[in-house]
Formats: structure tokens, C-alpha cells, sequence
């Protein structure tokens, strides 16, 4: 095995870097107009940034322009970490985060778009540090390599491999032939989202900075909110929460079949067998929740739930759409405590947070498409325990799926579950109480964001020990990366050069 080419990882890192930094200014140029008086820490943190990026990437200019697998999935997890620990100094500098386990914890939250958060009284923050917080959402919802390969060509790198380690589902479906001009695609669909649903919260009522910093977070399916009681801040407004319903179902749906609505081909959507599971998912949880709610359960109970201002249908209806829809996508708004749902919908909702959204979108979780072909090769065994002799093969979208996919993702499902079981294990050894170990490492795991026990949507991750954050930390990236990325490195044989 060649040895890895050391220098253009760290090249890359600076790269990123400077990504980091230049977002950094923008935040500073938020704080600035909003006279909020962090400009100036935010500016120093993204100059800091700026700075040290430079520094790595004029250190290493002279390096080998060639990357690898290896060197691809180093880039992937060292770049999310240097991004977070960077990504860490508005907080720190401003003082609106003083602690460093804190400010890791709240960084990589926001970066691997989980949501979940440390912070008490949220509307006490100046406005630059509150969109910093969802910038790192929004950077970290299509992912900073796919950012970082639309403009490798004019560092003479080929991207492919870094595409493969970061984006999301068990293949990386391509829009075009050139890796760089797929990443563009995505980020121009993923912006222009973006944009439409500022908009649409601007006219509903919002205020245009809540609208932005909303519209970043739904869209990455993070869930960072700039009011403490979340969503729920708009219960009186059912539109604004209808619009940010809409936009958490395109934001969980694969990108790619976003690229096909606006080439016209609707047809190849509506065939999707991903598609029209995860639709039925929604559809039907949603059903089964709403009829819960109407009849046993009343989301004006919630501490954290404003006054309905409309029937108690439509009610029930809202509150089970937008939450059946937060935790599949793993966005973690809340318009009222799922949790005070009866205890059947508490099931129902720990069990979502397995779900995950679609392959190629900026959801988290085991995603629906490894779902449906688990379930189909199920279905398959029983038939070749049937019929040995039999050729049977698992088909998606009548296309016949490779026997090593089908391998990758029982792999992945079982690799999930130990992380999951050895997660709320540690949780649980560090003090935390049954419920509230096993929805925390289910939460950080998954990226959902709002969890169970002491953790759940009224309440907030600042109360766990330390190091139980940075472990729901490490649990959040590699949840992000989708476990392979991040474990293959802690392997011997990853790192040996013969």
C-alpha cells in the first residue's frame, strides 16, 4: 500500500480553513449591522481562522496534487474535526459559550446538523453568534467536501474520492460525469431552498433574520432555532410552520430527485421506490399520531406550546405532521413535547429516530432506502429457503442490486446498532439514567437533535457531564459520516504503508 500523501491532506485542511473563516466574517458582518457588539469577537475568531489556513496551505503549496481513497476518508473526518474546533472560537472569543467542552459540543452539533444544544436562553445571544450557530448548520447540511470539491480543479485535484467518503447513503448518486459539476448542482439546488424558504417565512411572519436563520437550519435538517421554545415560538402561526413542514420534507427527500422535479421528469420521482417508502412512512406515522393526539393526547399540555388557534383536527394533524417529519428527517424542530404524547407515541417517536431520511439528502439516521433493501432481502431469504436452486436477486428500481450493497448494508445495520448499544452503554456508566442513555446515544447517533428523558424537547444537553459531551460529540460525527468514515481509521490496517 503507497504511503499516504500527507500534504495534500493537510493542504486541504487548509482549504477548509479558510471556508470556515470566510463564513466566520460574514457572521461578523451580521453582528455589525445588528449592533449586537460581537462583531468584533466574531471578526478575530474568522481572521484567527483565516490565518491558519493560509499558514497550512502555504506550507504544503509543493504538494503531490494526487488523492486517494485513504487519503479521501482522512480528509472527510479530520476535515469535520478541524472545522468544529475552529468553528468553536466565535463562541469562546464572544464569551456566549466561556467553556470549551460546551463550545466543541454546541460546534460539532451544529456541523453534523444534529441540533442538539447546550444552551438555556438562546435569545440572549447577539445576533452574529445566533447566525454563526446556524451557519455551521447550514456548511455542515450538504457537507463541507462537497463544498470544498466544486473548486478543487483549480488546485489540479481530481475529487472523486473525497465525494465517495462524504456523501451521504450506501452510493453517491451524480447529476453529471464531473464529480465538480455535480457538487455545483447540489449546492445551487441546496441554496436556492434556501432562499425560497426565506422568503416564504418572511411572508408569513417572520422577521427576515429569524426567516434566514430558520431556513439554513430546515434545510440542512439541523434544528437550531433562534427562540428557546423552538418552532413552537409560531404555534399561533400555523402557516410559518406549514412552510417549514414543506421544506423539511424536500430536505429530507434526495437532492437528486430535486434536480429531476426541475428538469421536468416527475415521472422518475414518482417511480422512485425510496420516494414513495419514505412518503409512506411520513403519511402513515403521521396518521396513526394525529388520531393519538385527537383522542387521548392534547398538544396544549406542552410547556413549550402556545394556545391553538384553530380546531383541534387541524391541530392534531399540524403537530403530528411537523414532528413525525423532524425526527425522520432528523431535523429536531419541536412545536410541543412529543414525549407527553401518551406512552405509545413515546415508542412510536424512539423508534423514527431509526429511520432516517432519504440516500442523497442532508438527513441523518440509518436512512429509508437501507430499510427497503433489508426488508427485500428478507423477503428474498425466505424465498431461496423456498426455492435453493433459484436465482432471486434483490431488485431497486428494477435494477438488480449488487450482492456486495446488500452485504455493505447489513453491515452498516448491524455496525449502527453496537454503536448505538455501546453509546447508551457509556452514557449509562457515566451517571445518566436508562431512558435518557439509550435516546441520547439514539439522538447523537441518528442527528436527531431532541431526545428522551432528561434530554427531551423542553430540556437541553447542558446538564450532562463533560464527558458525556465530548462522547455524544464523537457519537454525533460518526453518525454524520456514516460510520465507516470515521471507524475504518481506528484500525491497524488502515494505517499501514505495505
Amino acid at each position: 500500500m503507497p504511503k499516504l500523501n500527507y500534504k495534500i491532506i493537510f493542504h486541504l485542511m487548509g482549504l477548509l480553513l479558510l471556508f470556515n473563516g470566510g463564513f466566520m466574517m460574514i457572521s461578523a458582518l451580521v453582528s455589525l449591522l445588528s449592533k449586537d457588539g460581537a462583531a468584533l469577537s466574531i471578526s478575530s475568531a474568522g481572521l484567527l481562522t483565516i490565518f491558519a489556513g493560509t499558514l497550512l496551505m502555504f506550507i504544503t503549496r509543493g504538494h503531490r496534487k494526487e488523492i486517494k481513497k485513504r487519503e479521501g476518508y482522512i480528509v472527510v473526518t479530520f476535515g469535520w474535526l478541524f472545522m468544529s474546533l475552529s468553528g468553536m472560537l466565535p463562541y469562546l472569543v464572544s464569551g456566549a459559550i466561556p467553556s470549551v467542552t460546551n463550545a466543541f459540543f454546541e460546534t460539532i452539533s451544529g456541523y453534523t446538523t444534529t441540533g442538539a444544544s447546550i444552551l438555556s436562553d438562546i435569545e440572549s445571544l447577539p445576533n452574529g453568534i445566533l447566525f454563526w450557530r446556524s451557519t455551521t448548520h447550514w456548511i455542515g447540511g450538504m457537507g463541507i467536501i462537497v463544498l470544498a470539491i466544486a473548486i478543487l480543479p483549480l488546485l489540479g485535484i481530481g475529487g472523486m474520492q473525497l465525494f465517495a467518503a462524504e456523501a451521504p447513503g450506501p452510493n453517491a448518486d451524480k447529476l453529471h460525469p464531473r464529480i465538480t459539476d455535480t457538487a455545483k448542482r447540489l449546492w445551487l439546488i441546496y441554496f436556492g431552498f434556501t432562499a425560497a424558504e426565506t422568503i416564504a417565512l418572511k411572508l408569513a411572519g417572520m422577521s427576515f433574520f429569524d426567516a434566514i436563520n430558520h431556513a439554513m437550519s430546515t434545510l440542512s435538517t439541523g434544528g437550531f432555532s433562534t427562540k428557546n421554545a423552538s418552532v413552537a415560538h409560531w404555534n399561533d402561526k400555523p402557516l410559518i410552520q406549514y412552510i417549514i413542514i414543506f421544506f423539511m420534507m424536500l430536505a429530507g427527500m434526495n437532492f437528486v430527485l430535486s434536480y429531476f422535479a426541475f428538469k421536468g421528469r416527475v415521472q422518475k420521482i414518482i417511480k422512485d421506490e425510496e420516494f414513495r417508502l419514505y412518503m409512506s412512512f411520513v403519511i402513515g406515522f403521521t396518521l396513526i399520531t394525529a388520531l393519538v393526539i385527537y383522542f387521548r393526547a392534547d398538544v396544549r399540555t406542552s410547556s413549550i406550546a402556545h394556545p391553538m388557534v384553530l380546531g383541534a383536527g387541524e391541530s392534531a394533524f399540524r403537530h403530528s405532521l411537523f414532528q413525525v417529519l423532524a425526527v425522520i428527517t432528523t431535523t429536531g424542530f419541536v412545536t410541543a413535547d412529543f414525549t407527553m404524547w401518551t406512552p405509545f407515541l413515546t415508542v412510536i417517536f424512539f423508534g423514527l429516530m431509526f429511520l432516517g431520511g432519504s440516500a442523497g439528502s442532508t438527513s441523518g439516521g440509518i436512512k429509508v432506502v437501507r430499510h427497503l433493501l433489508t426488508i427485500k432481502n428478507a423477503v428474498m431469504e425466505f424465498k431461496r429457503t423456498l426455492h435453493p436452486n433459484a436465482v432471486l436477486p434483490v431488485r431497486y428500481n428494477t435494477r438488480s442490486v449488487d450482492r456486495g450493497i446488500i452485504y455493505n448494508i447489513l453491515a452498516f445495520f448491524i455496525l449502527y446498532m453496537l454503536s448505538w448499544i455501546i453509546g447508551a452503554s457509556v452514557l449509562g456508566a457515566m451517571g445518566l439514567d436508562f431512558t435518557t442513555a439509550l435516546g441520547g446515544a439514539a439522538s447523537a447517533l441518528g442527528n436527531v437533535g431532541p431526545a428522551f428523558g432528561d434530554l427531551s424537547p423542553v430540556d437541553n444537553f447542558g446538564g450532562l457531564p463533560s464527558a458525556a459531551k465530548w462522547w455524544c460529540g464523537f457519537l454525533m460525527l460518526i453518525g454524520r459520516l456514516e460510520l465507516f468514515t470515521v471507524l475504518i481509521l481506528l484500525t491497524p490496517f488502515f494505517w499501514r504503508n505495505r
